[in-house]
């Protein structure tokens, strides 16, 4: 993996020191080299930080085509990419390196952006194309790697993080309409919380000429409708389909010119990863697990046991509630993101680690929850009805419950839950935790916030940007919440807190088998039967894995990652911490919270049922990263 730059200008000349200070922002994705290219006019700029993971001698990039007339620089990983290799040479393409990375460039040679459905493996890309005066840029399908964008006056930038842009001359400052609605579903597919900076979505591609800019998507989920599916199929044959595409997902993963370790929790989607790449890897697999100080969160017991039946070299990295406090900052500024517990920090912790053991290249298990309904929440869609007894797989004529005249006004999650409904004919089970939660969040914003989204609907925005008939009418109550959160809280919170971010930030690149585009194929097309059986979750992954998995991991229950949270100790660092940041001025210096609200609500804590104390943790854990943020960037309106 790396860190990508590209500057493109319709006319005013690219300053050398834009692209130099947006690809340096990047080294921590990029140690091993730092190169530049700049077309002969100036209006073309591409950067590229380097992490040396295949071809450690010639891939340096930008890499040119024969002629010179492409230029390319990615992030990412392609894999089996030797045969496309082979087909290219037969073709009659001269290659200038033996890295993965260089097959884009001449796929897109001569399939132009039809070129990303042979590319398979977690990516960003951008390609100028001198002959059609085109800047070509894509992202993964699932958003595992990061891309974004921001047009200012006559000049598209684009890079892997948001910092890059910064420092290239982007305006630092935050996006109100964002803020308002990031406390809510989970983040919009195209916008972030910053003014006029955007993200490609997953499974979509950018095309800039110097007439337009078009975002156009090339993948998507395509859940089967029930009503296409043909016979069921004996168990054993849905598991052996399934253990093979694992299998060939982890073993692809392995390929690597420099040493490849695994995360391990104590979670089954980890110990399969861990399992299956002690089949294929040569010597003993390191298997890396956090040990947090608090054995209500610590599962460094179960780990090891699998450790040991899989043959694999169980290495703890012990992690204190005092080390979270002490990188919080860092890890949130990290991740330009805001979050609700700091199991971010968790993560960043253990990159460092694996780091300083010489480790650049790491398996992990993100993605099994959203392909194979992990989550206890997805149990709940499992059995989802829809008011007088309609089919659950097709909308409501009319929505059940509507208020009278004379009856109460509904309250906002009401309105939004409602609003859902008369969309979907059910309420996903996530939506319903995720609009409570933003009721609560909006408790702590100023009141001319309030005042100026009062009635804003914030369900509509996100639909607006599904394709609910093609995507979601017609598939099952639990295809549709997976679709739902793989859109959101997918590429925008996991893939990035626990994912890419906190990876990169230790120059350590993260693989997950579990989102091969082949297997997330082959797992939409399984019946929700074989995802969810009665009271287990993950139903296929244990199954096809059984022999392979401890007694303990496969009959254990799903558990969150989480990290202990601030008000675990109360005399503790991390409290005392966020007790000083949240009662400073910072949370003043942001016009969009209150700081009296948010001090009544810190004075709250402990006091309240411990439900309530955890949901008001996770609100005020949000508000601690906004004013990292803040501080970090110097964020303006």
């Amino acid at each position: 993996m790396c860190g990508i730059v590209a500057i493109f200008s319709r006319q005013t000349p690219i300053a050398d020191r834009a692209l130099e200070n947006a690809t340096k922002r990047l080294l921590h994705r990029g140690p091993d080299g730092q190169k530049y290219w700049m077309s002969n006019d100036r209006r073309v700029g591409l950067g590229h930080a380097r992490l040396s993971i295949i071809d450690l001698t010639t891939g340096d990039q930008p890499i040119a085509n024969e002629d010179e007339t492409l230029r390319i620089v990615v992030n990412g990983e392609f894999y089996g990419y030797e045969p496309i290799r082979k087909e290219l040479e037969q073709l009659g393409h001269r290659l200038r390196t033996r890295s993965d990375s260089e097959i884009a460039l001449h796929l897109y040679e001569d399939l132009g952006a039809q070129c990303l459905h042979r590319l398979r493996g977690e990516f960003a890309i951008v390609i100028w194309d001198s002959v059609n005066k085109t800047l070509f840029a894509a992202r993964d399908r699932f958003g595992i790697k990061p891309l974004f964008y921001s047009q200012r006056d006559d000049t598209l930038y684009l890079a892997s993080e948001v910092k890059a842009l910064f420092a290239a001359g982007v305006p630092a400052r935050w996006d109100l309409e964002s803020i308002y609605g990031c406390a809510g579903i989970g983040g919009n597919q195209s916008r972030t919380l910053y003014d006029g900076i955007y993200q490609i979505p997953p499974g979509h591609f950018l095309v800039a000429t110097d007439n337009q800019i078009q975002v156009k998507p090339y993948w998507d989920f395509n859940y089967p409708r029930e009503i296409d599916r043909g016979p069921l199929r004996r168990d054993e044959e849905y598991e052996e389909e399934f253990r093979n595409a694992f299998e060939e997902a982890v073993k692809l993963r392995l390929r690597a010119d420099v040493p490849v370790g695994c995360y391990l929790s104590g979670g089954v989607d980890s110990c399969a990863i861990v399992a299956m790449a002690a089949r294929h890897h040569q010597g003993a697999v390191h298997a890396y697990t956090l040990a947090f100080d608090h054995v209500a969160f610590n599962e460094a017991d179960v780990a090891k046991e699998m450790a040991a039946k899989a043959g694999a070299e169980f290495i703890p990295i012990p992690i204190k509630s005092d080390d979270l406090a002490d990188h919080f900052a860092d890890a949130t500024a990290q991740s330009e993101m805001l979050c609700v517990n700091p199991h971010g920090t968790a993560k960043y912790l253990l990159s460092r680690a694996v780091n300083k053991a010489g480790i650049k290249v790491v398996l992990t298990g993100e993605g099994s929850d959203e392909i194979l309904a992990g989550y206890m929440h997805f149990g709940r869609d499992m059995v989802a009805k829809i008011p007088g007894g309609q089919s659950p797989f097709e909308p409501p004529a009319t929505l059940q419950g509507g208020s009278a005249s004379g009856a109460r006004t509904p309250s906002g999650k009401e309105l939004a839950v409602n609003g859902v409904r008369r969309i979907l004919g059910f309420v996903p089970n996530w939506m319903d935790a995720a609009f409570g939660f933003s009721s609560r969040m909006r408790g702590l914003f100023s009141d001319s916030i309030l005042v100026e989204n009062c009635g804003r609907e914030e369900y509509r925005g996100f639909f607006n940007d599904i394709d609910v008939e093609n995507q979601l009418l017609g598939r099952h109550p639990l295809h549709q919440s997976q679709y739902l959160w793989s859109k959101t809280k997918l590429p925008n919170y996991l893939l990035t807190i626990l994912g890419d971010r906190m990876e990169m930030g230790h120059s350590v690149e993260g693989r997950v088998p579990f989102l091969d585009h082949r297997l997330v194929e082959l797992a939409r097309s399984l019946p929700a039967s074989m995802k969810i059986r009665g009271m287990v979750h993950k139903y296929i992954l244990r199954k096809s894995m059984e022999e392979a998995l401890t007694e303990t991991v496969y009959a254990r229950l799903k558990q969150p990652f989480w990290s202990p949270p601030a008000t675990f100790n109360p005399l503790g660092k991390f409290n005392l911490f966020m007790q000083d940041v949240l009662r400073s001025n910072v949370v003043a210096s942001m016009p969009f919270f209150d700081r009296k609200k948010v001090v009544a609500l810190l004075d709250d804590l402990q006091k309240a049922d411990k439900l309530s104390n955890d949901a008001n943790e996770q609100v005020l854990t949000l508000v601690l990263s906004a004013c990292v943020l803040q501080e970090r960037y110097h964020l303006s309106v």
